[in-house]
């Protein structure tokens, strides 16, 4: 007989699993160095496969949750991370209006208020590609990316040929930079630091006023052209021409100081390095990440920028402000805010040549290259659109400029400096509030029946209305009509 047949097999009181442990006799099966454990083939074969899967359920659930904290974390760092994050949802009520065709003024006031935390966060996000793309390119890149607002508001109104609209609110970012945001700076910089003095290298503010000043002649040249010439059809076709070979000296003018800035005087750009600062910082999203959240913040800019510029009319007559005021005024300081605040930090912390670079280096990129850049575009579609801003508008630039130029001499500054710019803001805001001119029923009456007259008989010679025409088309145009 088998020896182990004599006895019967022994089980382990441990079942679980449906595990059998068979124990041969003469081992002690309290034990556990003496038991041979054993499978029946259905657990042997779900072990199997669970030990297989096992590692390829965790590394998914591994991957999926990675994701979603990087989506997570971004989501906090892109959307809340400023105090603008309370306006977030006034975008979707924006489009919501729009679709359901509400009242025009509440679109473009929920489309206002919609782009005010964009334009900041797009500056945000150009600064945390910078930190990966290198100096150079981060520069070019900040340099594009800073006024992307006033951009694509002033492309959409280029293509609704509303051109007062664009030049009232490029003229207004201009005006914004070098008398709000500087101005604000200076006084706050000023009162943070009372007890120390205020100090900035010159040499920074005196390229870029040389560069608004330049900027100045070009406006200043149709205008007074227009004036000496006087009124008349072959006036304004020299006009034209004048404002076209000017934006191309224009942008010949800023590639140089972009090149200037970034390779050969990069020194003088540069901000000081103090013993006191904090450690380097680094970027707190990633490269692809920055980029996607870019791409979709500009569309959204887009979109809200069409109703802004087709819906500006409407919201004008409403409230009883004139176009003027809100493009130069309103819409600035919605596309300005990226510079605002980061302008006053900067000079809280007193370094003043930060904030110099930022509104300076703004205003000159609005000037010398959005509205040659407009100019050009115009062109290209057909459009008739000169650098001949009007006579109240041209003259508060150029005191604006000189004013500016005049406050940052001596390379001081101290709150004083900032209190008198910021009121000549609160004047000139004053200013465009009462100019009623191109809201005057007369005269919108007058043009608009002068509109719809040549648009007929331009209709009727066989030409687009929309698009500019010669002296001689002009003269077959009116033959026409007649």
């Amino acid at each position: 007989m088998d020896h182990y047949s004599s006895h019967g097999d022994q089980v382990s009181p441990d079942l679980e699993n449906g595990d059998i442990v068979n124990c041969k006799v003469g081992f002690n099966i309290n034990n556990n160095e003496g038991c041979v454990k054993g499978k029946t083939p259905q657990n042997l074969s779900s072990s199997i496969l669970r030990k297989k899967s096992d590692p390829m359920l965790e590394y998914s659930s591994t991957v999926r949750f990675q994701m979603l904290w990087h989506f997570l974390t971004n989501l906090q760092e892109v959307i809340l991370g400023t105090k603008l994050a309370v306006l977030f949802p006034a975008i979707p009520l924006a489009i919501a209006a729009d679709y359901y065709k509400f009242g025009r003024p509440w679109i473009f006031a929920l489309s206002l208020l919609g782009l005010t935390p964009l334009a900041e966060r797009v500056s945000f996000l150009t600064e945390q590609i910078a930190y990966f793309t290198g100096p150079t390119v981060g520069g070019l890149l900040n340099a594009t990316c800073g006024n992307a607002t006033e951009m694509i508001i002033a492309l959409f109104a280029l293509y609704q040929n509303k051109i007062h609209v664009l030049k009232y609110s490029l003229l207004g970012s201009i005006l914004s930079n070098l008398l709000l945001v500087l101005g604000t700076s200076l006084l706050c910089g000023g009162l943070a630091n009372l007890k120390r003095e205020q100090r900035y290298d010159r040499k920074q503010a005196d390229v870029n006023s040389l560069l608004l000043l330049l900027g100045l002649l070009c406006h200043m040249l149709p205008l007074m052209f227009r004036y000496a010439t006087g009124e008349g059809t072959a006036t304004a076709s020299s006009t034209l021409q004048l404002s076209r070979v000017s934006s191309i000296v224009m942008l010949i003018a800023y590639v140089a100081y972009i090149f200037f800035q970034l390779k050969t005087h990069r020194q003088i750009f540069d901000a000081p390095e103090e013993e006191d600062d904090d450690e380097e910082e680094k970027a707190v999203i990633g490269f692809w990440s920055a980029f996607t959240w870019l791409a979709g913040m500009t569309v959204i800019i887009a979109l809200l920028s069409e109703y802004v510029v087709g819906t500006i009319e409407a919201a004008s007559d409403s409230w009883g402000i004139s176009v003027s005021f809100i493009s130069i005024i309103l819409l600035p300081i919605v596309g300005n805010a990226a510079e605002h605040a980061g302008s006053i930090i900067f000079a809280f912390k007193n370094k003043l040549d930060i904030s110099l670079g930022v509104s300076l280096g703004s205003a000159s990129q609005i000037s010398m290259f959005v509205i040659p850049l407009c100019v050009i575009v115009a062109w290209t579609m057909n459009i008739r659109m000169d650098l001949d801003f009007s006579l109240l508008e041209t003259g508060s630039l150029a005191f604006t400029i000189i004013i500016t130029a005049f406050t940052l001499q001596d390379g001081t500054s101290h709150y004083m400096k900032g209190l008198l710019l910021f009121l000549c803001y609160i004047v000139i805001a004053a200013c465009f509030f009462v100019h009623k001119i191109p809201q005057s029923k007369s005269n919108l009456g007058r043009q608009t029946i002068h509109r719809a007259i040549f648009s007929i008989a331009a209709l009727h010679a066989g030409l687009d209305p929309r698009k500019e025409c010669s002296a001689d088309q002009f003269m077959f145009i009116c033959e026409a009509f007649k």
